[in-house]
Order: structure tokens, then C-alpha cells, then sequence
């Protein structure tokens, strides 16, 4: 079974989430907006984990809801790595979001920590541009692009580089 297939009672999973997951505007925002519009907003910005240190890894999965699950699994090993858990993250699949664009990606998460996992500063339409593995502090955040997780996974070299990097965001 995998993670995009599990079946959920409604009760259960309004009991494991209590708490809002996605927030459709910033509470200093007091724009009216229907209740057509809202429930729309909800709906594209959908992400995986509770965001709870403002640290957002984009990746790009025509065929999964957030990340299939053999890159779920090589992810939460590196994020226990780096002494953090999904509660820590959030996981934004861009194939499914509303845009791929850095401006409307970053005023809707305002991120302390962007990882681009695949996706290359260009494709985001960054006003900036660095190598991969490069750790980058731009507008209040600090930004790390890498390959996939599935070139990673495999390649020692590439994990060693990735571990580099992460070490020196996270300080572990």
C-alpha cells in the first residue's frame, strides 16, 4: 500500500488534524474574499507536514500527490540526520501547485530554509542563480539546490555533498 492510497475515516482524520495545515492569507491581510475563492486557495497550496520550523522542500512529481514513497523514506532519514521530522518541514510538490514561481512561492510560505530538490533556481524564476550545493542566503532565507532525491539516493558522491551542505544549514 502506498502513502497516496491510504483510506482515512473523516473523524480520524479531523482528530489527527486539529490544527489548520494550510493558511489561505497572512492574519495581518484583511482582503475579503469569497468563500469560493478561499476554499480554492486551500486546495492548490497543499503541502506534507506541519511546517513548524519554516523550512520548504520543492520538488517536482507529475505522478504523486507530494513524493512518492521510496523518496519519502531516503527524506526522513536525512531529515533525522539533521535532528528534524515531516513536523519540522514542509514538502511542496510543484506539479501540483498553483505556481512555480519563487515570488508567489516564497509570499506564500515565507520560508526560513527553501531546499530545491530538482528544481534548478532558474525554473523557479529566481532573481538569482547559484551551483547546486551551494549554500545561498537570499531574501531573509537560505536556499540549497540539489538533484533529486532518485539521482541522491544511490550516488554516494552526491550524498556526501548533500550532507555537506545540510550540515552547514542545520549545524549538526
Amino acid at each position: 500500500m502506498s502513502l497516496n492510497n491510504i483510506k482515512l475515516d473523516p473523524f480520524l482524520v479531523a482528530e489527527m488534524y486539529k490544527d489548520v495545515l494550510v493558511e489561505d492569507h497572512d492574519p495581518g491581510q484583511e482582503k475579503e474574499q469569497s468563500v469560493e475563492t478561499q476554499t480554492r486557495e486551500e486546495k492548490s497550496w497543499k503541502y506534507l507536514g506541519d511546517y513548524k520550523k519554516k523550512i520548504l522542500f520543492i520538488v517536482q512529481y507529475d505522478n504523486a500527490v507530494f513524493i512518492p514513497d521510496e523518496q519519502l523514506n531516503f527524506l526522513t532519514t536525512i531529515l533525522s540526520a539533521c535532528k528534524l521530522s515531516l513536523a519540522d518541514i514542509a514538502i511542496l510538490n510543484l506539479a501540483n501547485a498553483p505556481s512555480g514561481i519563487y515570488k508567489n512561492v516564497q509570499e506564500r510560505f515565507k520560508s526560513s530554509v527553501t531546499i530545491l530538490l530538482g528544481i534548478t533556481p532558474q525554473k523557479l524564476e529566481m532573481p538569482i542563480n547559484f551551483p547546486e550545493f551551494q549554500v545561498q542566503p537570499f531574501d531573509k532565507c537560505t536556499f540549497l539546490s540539489a538533484p533529486t532525491i532518485g539521482q541522491m539516493e544511490n550516488d554516494k558522491l552526491l550524498k556526501s555533498k548533500l550532507w555537506v551542505s545540510l550540515r552547514k544549514i542545520f549545524g549538526v
